[in-house]
């Protein structure tokens, strides 16, 4: 991943230390809801594989 919370051209005349850090928690906000959607599908496909497991030994 990539910081973008790094100025750009066009964030020049809104480059104070405020509007840097509300950029940089928008980011990270939105790092953490992609990684916690991923991480629900990850869950998601391991829960499908233990009940099948399961029930492949209960037969």
């Amino acid at each position: 991943m990539f910081p973008f919370w790094t100025y750009s051209c066009s964030d020049y005349k809104t480059n104070s230390p405020k509007a840097h850090k509300e950029r940089k928690l928008k980011f990270l906000k939105w790092l953490r809801d992609d990684l916690e959607t991923r991480l629900a599908g990850i869950n998601g496909a391991i829960a499908t594989i233990e009940s099948q497991l399961e029930r492949e030994e209960v037969n």
